[in-house]
């Protein structure tokens, strides 16, 4: 018998009649001998639905009541789907975060699971029940709601199948399975069957959406198998695990883009110790992630500092970052949204060298400029004009000929 926690998202519960065909899958699942937890997102579109309700009454909606508001499209989408699993003669039961005891912190809508009490779950599990809970939420120690931000039911998932120590946590989506581009921008994309959770993770912050990056590093971490497969279809998926030696040997698994940031430069800054504290302060207090950062010494013990933000952020990191400009003496901001971030991805980058470098050449072949270069182990990045997304995906899949299984590096 084994353990299993599946998790299906928007999509996959859209409609009562998707509901209904889900509970079959389940039911048909737990019919082989299995025990099965269900992790499910409210109904595509609910969410957007609940905010704009939001919006209408408070221009900017208190995170509190924003967290009670949204975290009633998964109670709907729970409850309806036990209904589904009885009215087909098996047993389900359903339940919310607070409920099953889902502990966070208190930062309303992007909380942090802490610990999770997993006995009311076991004894259901027990009783031969499918157990249905709802994802993207949780409690705080003070009994507040909260939910988990945008793909917060991957890791309500994930959290659960490591708290329960489950054999496999399947995430369902509208999707097969972990491609090696965008398969709406290059034909030739091919599902990879296998992943590393490193790999996954680069892909997940670099703009992938199949999984949200939290899930991933919380596979990681307590080593959950991770299986990402459609609603739609039996076929195998893409499983996300530890690396192994053909993992190691592929020189690139993946190419991936983000159109959502933007670029900004704060030019002629004195170049003393102190000064990036004090212009990445203020964006780091209010809230705005960066991703790339980039010094150029100048002469006369000046620097110009570039940096990307998300593209939602760009506004407001422009504005804080004027004033800083005023106060250490720098010449001026500006910045630019018409972007995109192309990467690279592979663990066999750690064995093999020339990966940049190829990459850089195909570029320049396809006249594409590089604005901005970042690396890390297992990846290379490049900031581009956002014009030449979709050729600089088809050219660098087709250079590190990503349509060919299994395809190793030559041995150096």
């Amino acid at each position: 018998m084994a353990l299993i926690v599946q998790k299906f998202g928007g999509t996959s519960v859209g409609s009562t009649e998707k509901i209904k065909a889900v509970a079959r899958r389940v039911t048909a699942y737990q019919q082989q001998g299995n025990q099965v937890i269900v992790v499910l997102s409210a109904m595509s579109g609910e969410t957007d639905r609940l905010t704009g309700f939001a919006q209408d009454i408070q221009e900017i909606p208190n995170r509190r009541e924003m967290d009670m508001l949204l975290s009633t499209g998964e109670q709907v989408t729970i409850a309806l789907f036990a209904m589904a699993v009885k009215e087909g003669g098996s047993d389900a039961v359903s339940l919310l975060g607070d409920q099953v005891a889902i502990r966070t912190d208190d930062m309303h809508t992007r909380a942090r699971i802490k610990n999770i009490d997993t006995r009311l779950i076991q004894k259901h599990l027990d009783a031969g029940k499918i157990v249905t809970i709802a994802g993207f939420q949780g409690v705080t120690e003070e009994g507040d709601i909260t939910t988990l931000g945008r793909g917060g039911s991957d890791t309500t998932a994930v959290a659960l199948a490591a708290a329960l120590k489950a054999d496999a946590c399947e995430i369902f989506t509208d999707v097969d399975g972990v491609y090696t581009t965008d398969p709406n921008i290059c034909t030739k994309a091919r599902k990879i069957d296998r992943i590393s959770y490193d790999e996954m993770l680069e892909l997940a912050s670099l703009g992938a959406k199949v999984l949200d990056i939290r899930s991933v590093g919380l596979a990681k971490r307590y080593n959950v198998p991770l299986h990402v497969r459609s609603t739609f279809s039996e076929n195998e998926g893409t499983w996300v695990v530890e690396e192994d030696k053909i993992m190691e040997s592929m020189l690139v698994s993946g190419v991936t883009y983000n159109k959502n940031e933007a670029r900004i430069t704060i030019k002629h800054v004195p170049d003393q110790p102190g000064i990036a504290a004090k212009i990445f302060l203020p964006i780091s207090d209010a809230g705005i992630m960066v991703d790339m950062i980039i010094q150029n010494t100048r002469d006369s013990h000046l620097t110009d500092m570039t940096f990307t933000v998300m593209r939602s952020d760009y506004a407001r990191a422009i504005e804080l970052l004027k004033e800083v400009a005023d106060e250490i003496g720098a010449e001026s901001v500006s910045g630019d949204k018409n972007i995109a971030k192309i990467s690279v991805v592979g663990v066999g980058m750690r064995n093999h060298s020339g990966i940049a470098s190829t990459m850089f050449q195909i570029l320049a072949k396809e006249g594409i400029n590089m604005e901005m270069v970042s690396t890390s182990e297992i990846k290379v990045s490049c900031v581009i004009a956002e014009k030449y997304t979709e050729l600089a995906v088809r050219a660098l899949h087709d250079a590190f000929a990503l349509d060919k299984e299994n395809m190793p590096a030559e041995e150096e």
